[in-house]
């Protein structure tokens, strides 16, 4: 035996201990090249494993796919993964908005096969610890990339292995309008848009939903909503398409008490035809985001709630249906969500003002106002 290394020929490829003692892997691949591991091994075994995994990938036909991918640079992969799904455009753009700013200036011409663990932990490092949700969800789009490049195999292994990075403790809470400050916000707002804050509100539809209602989506009596589209803006282009969650498409009761309130705002504020919108902008067409909020700003002051957001009204509808007596599995169908974390949550709220709830019930038991 040679007192440079040791050498072990094998039915594919071959074996050869350095005079390190680690072990090198190679063999010749379909293109008649030899290919040597990127790294050495300290067991034997690691590196029988490595020659195995590559004769499994030419068994499969994937050897010369993934032998293409290892000059291929994040940049590359990550705009061919976003490509290859199905995503909805603000989906999409959200997606390559967070590389284009945060992921691929520091990443993205690295070959995706040279990225690994400790690049991960300082380009995450680099993000800073002011923006906990952001950085979160940036990291939970580059963890399913690598995800698919693993069941590529184009690489071996994830390289995203930060614990508790796609989690952030940081939950805006929940402000809960009482309904007759509900009442209060929606008569602060341009008379063709009270509504929109009574059927959010008490309703928990979402701004895409609301805004892309339609005279024919309401049952001739104003009972029910007939939730089945939704409607983004991207790009100065409104986009309509289903709502953001399969559960979304759903059919939802509208409280007695806000009937005549929709049914004036119909006759008031909406065309005859079946098609037209409930709340268009002054042009007729779908009405855009900070269009809407420059009247919601000025109606949130004068009630003395200078940081309620449009979504919160959503809020407010869930921990008020909760507090109804809504199960979870009722307060689910008529969010449109798909998992019940969320239903929990505002039954947890509406479990927190539970001792306020009794103190009006005992208000009322003694006729005080």
């Amino acid at each position: 035996m040679s007192l440079l290394m040791a050498r072990k020929r094998r039915g594919f490829g071959r074996l050869r201990q350095l005079p390190s003692g680690r072990w090198q892997a190679a063999y010749v691949g379909p293109d008649g090249k030899l290919h040597t591991a990127g790294k050495t091994y300290a067991q034997e075994s690691d590196a029988e494993g490595w020659l195995a995994s590559e004769r499994r990938k030419i068994d499969l036909g994937t050897w010369g796919a993934v032998e293409r991918s290892d000059g291929v640079t994040l940049r590359e992969y990550a705009d061919r993964w976003i490509e290859q799904r199905q995503l909805r455009p603000r989906t999409s753009a959200h997606y390559r908005s967070m590389l284009k700013r945060l992921i691929l200036p520091d990443l993205g011409d690295a070959r995706i096969v040279s990225v690994t663990p400790a690049k991960i932990r300082e380009w995450h490092h680099g993000l800073g610890n002011d923006h906990p949700t952001r950085n979160a969800h940036v990291y939970a789009l580059l963890h399913a990339i690598c995800a698919t490049a693993v069941q590529d195999e184009v690489l071996d292994a994830n390289p995203c292995r930060i614990r508790a990075a796609m989690q952030t403790n940081r939950k805006r809470d929940v402000d809960v309008l009482t309904p007759a400050q509900v009442d209060r916000l929606a008569s602060k707002m341009p008379d063709r848009l009270q509504a929109s804050v009574l059927l959010a509100a008490w309703c928990g539809l979402r701004w895409g939903e609301t805004s892309e209602l339609r005279r024919g989506d309401l049952a001739a009596d104003c009972s029910v909503i007939r939730v089945r589209r939704a409607v983004t803006y991207r790009d100065k282009t409104f986009t309509v398409g289903p709502p953001k969650t399969a559960a979304g498409i759903r059919d939802v009761a509208v409280p007695p008490h806000i009937r005549p309130a929709v049914k004036t705002h119909l006759t008031e504020h909406v065309g005859r035809e079946l098609d037209s919108l409930l709340f268009p902008a002054r042009d007729g067409r779908h009405m855009r985001d900070g269009e809407y909020r420059t009247d919601w700003e000025k109606a949130r002051e004068a009630i003395g709630k200078p940081r309620l957001r449009v979504h919160d009204l959503r809020h407010v509808g869930a921990v008020l249906a909760a507090q109804s007596g809504a199960t979870t599995a009722e307060l689910m169908h008529r969010l449109g969500h798909t998992t019940p974390s969320m239903a929990l949550r505002y039954q947890h709220v509406a479990e927190g003002r539970d001792a306020e709830i009794a103190e009006r019930l005992s208000r009322l038991a003694k006729g005080d106002k």
